[in-house]
């Protein structure tokens, strides 16, 4: 059981962090695109935020599940740096990206300013993500 729970929790890590790499590419496009293309790549963004807040409620679900069967404790450094980092990230996800492509939806935006705050929105959750993904896989003694 502890062996499927650890696969489930590395596949939804990689569900939670890889689609937001298509968005990259994504984010020129959006700058030029006019309203039947921008509505669709607007679409597929909201889509990998989508799949993303799912995954990662298997990856916390699954995570906790390992911490209780595999008797770590919750004062294990690097579990608790990836909750205060993962608390950090919902705040942040929350008011990153669908408010701002609902502004981009509506007729009257500043399409350079908003797609420049989805790029920004979309680099600090990398960076993020990538934090958390170091703390799990590296497990470093921070105190």
């Amino acid at each position: 059981m502890y062996l499927w729970l650890v696969f489930i929790h590395a596949v939804s890590a990689m569900i939670s962090i890889g689609p937001f790499f298509v968005l990259f590419p994504m984010l020129g496009k959006l700058r030029k695109a006019e309203e039947p293309l921008l509505s669709s790549y607007l679409d597929s963004f909201l889509f990998v935020v989508r799949l993303s807040k799912h995954s990662g409620h298997v990856l916390v679900i699954s995570g906790l599940l390992l911490l209780w069967l595999g008797g770590w404790p919750w004062t294990t450094p690097f579990i608790a740096a990836t909750f205060i980092v993962l608390f950090a990230s919902l705040l942040f996800m929350a008011r990153a990206f669908s408010p701002t492509i609902r502004r981009l939806r509506q007729p009257d935006h500043d399409r350079v300013k908003l797609v420049n705050k989805l790029a920004r929105s979309l680099y600090i959750y990398m960076f993020v993500l990538f934090v958390m993904l170091w703390l799990m896989m590296m497990k470093p003694a921070l105190w």
